[in-house]
């Protein structure tokens, strides 16, 4: 890898950790800042490492640079006089905060962002950008809307935090079990762009998966955080995680679940699922979470394609939609309804859905022309699939719906 692929590559794994740090020290009022800073870190190495040569720590090396870029736009902003007030803000960034009740920065920085003081949307669509990197087109498409939308919730955000002027000191810990939905949301989309890149050459985004993962478990796993929800999407991510490595070819292409050697699934992280699954059940909380992981476990449950329970997912898919109505749980009712009673009753499902913006999605248009092709509609089929192709923004998605969109 050259030392500016390197870059690129330590800057989207500490992307999170990075502006977190800061944020830590300097308050979320300072998130521009400590943004801004992080983003200079990076020119730094792309400019500075083909030249000297990659560092044998590029994390910590980042992390310098942003700190000393922080540091330095503090000190403008003193004034020339006010030397104390340049010592202070110095001291801000380099001192360490006292501890929180959250010991992982980024975590904590996901909770920071999920402030009572902004809409949910906006909270989401923030914690997307500042703490996982997205952005504003992976933004738009993990939460189902426009580019102009994520914009305007990310500005209306960053001004609510600093108008708060929020201190730098940790979420107080009453506070931390009401933000904990709006942090699994975040994480959940997070993942769901790992597992379908929306904009990259490969089909599966493994760091931001991994990065997913990581902060699900820690947050499962803690004493007073944890709970039903939190290891309900543990174990949805791992049920989708274990089946990795029959998800693409040796050269990177989709394979759907249908074709897939299940002997290749990994069956450490399939016992994990079904563990946290099995301890999300205690108690009477019902999320979307329990009901999707259900789902994927049936999936996995299944010795081949043929023996899958198709009517018990149906029926899960029934209750997830009663629960979360959107245009994305019916598409897949629609195809599970197909498997079950036939493509035709599953095509009627799916255009009876009230579309929402579906149109404006790969997935939706993939769907249709797959349920067309089932029942012997060429021609609506390829022009399905031509659309979803103009949609797609992933490499290898194209080339799976081109090759659809030919077969027709």
């Amino acid at each position: 890898m050259t030392p500016v692929g390197l870059a690129d590559h330590a800057f989207r794994h500490e992307y999170g950790r990075l502006v977190a740090g800061l944020v830590r020290r300097l308050g979320p009022g300072r998130l521009d800042l400590a943004e801004d800073a992080v983003q200079s870190a990076l020119l730094r190495a792309v400019q500075t490492w083909p030249r000297r040569g990659v560092p044998d720590d590029p994390a910590a090396w980042l992390r310098r640079a942003a700190r000393n870029a922080a540091v330095d736009a503090l000190r403008r902003e003193a004034t020339a006089t006010d030397r104390r007030a340049a010592v202070a803000v110095s001291a801000a960034v380099v001192t360490e905060p006292d501890d929180s009740p959250v010991a992982d920065e980024s975590l904590r920085l996901l909770f920071t962002c999920c402030h009572p003081a902004l809409t949910p949307e906006s909270r989401v669509a923030l914690a997307l950008k500042v703490v996982c990197g997205f952005g504003v087109a992976e933004i738009a498409r993990a939460l189902l809307t426009t580019d102009a939308a994520v914009l305007k919730r990310v500005t209306r955000a960053r001004d609510a935090l600093a108008a708060a002027r929020l201190s730098a000191d940790p979420v107080p810990p009453g506070e931390l079990a009401a933000r904990r939905p709006a942090v699994l949301a975040v994480l959940y989309l997070v993942f769901n762009e790992g597992y379908h890149a929306s904009h990259a050459d490969a089909l599966i985004r493994h760091d931001l998966c991994a990065e997913a993962l990581r902060q699900t478990d820690a947050l499962a796993r803690h004493p007073d955080l944890g709970g039903p929800a939190a290891e309900a999407l543990l174990a949805l991510m791992l049920f989708h995680a274990a089946r990795f490595p029959a998800r693409e070819d040796d050269h990177g292409r989709l394979v759907l679940l249908e074709q897939q050697d299940r002997s290749l699934w990994d069956r450490d992280l399939l016992r994990a699922a079904r563990t946290w699954l099995a301890r999300s059940a205690r108690g009477d909380e019902l999320t979307t979470f329990h009901l999707e992981a259900a789902i994927a476990a049936e999936h996995c449950a299944a010795a081949t394609f043929a023996a899958t329970d198709w009517r018990r997912i149906v029926e899960l898919y029934d209750r997830l939609c009663g629960r979360d109505p959107g245009w994305l749980h019916a598409l897949n009712r629609a195809i599970a309804v197909a498997h079950l009673h036939g493509p035709q009753a599953g095509l009627r499902g799916l255009l009876a859905v009230r579309c929402d913006g579906a149109e404006r999605y790969s997935h939706w248009h993939a769907a249709l022309g797959e349920l067309h092709r089932r029942c012997g509609d060429a021609a609506a089929a390829r022009l399905h699939f031509a659309e979803a192709l103009a949609l797609a923004g992933n490499d290898r998605e194209r080339e799976f719906l081109r090759a659809k969109r030919d077969d027709c």
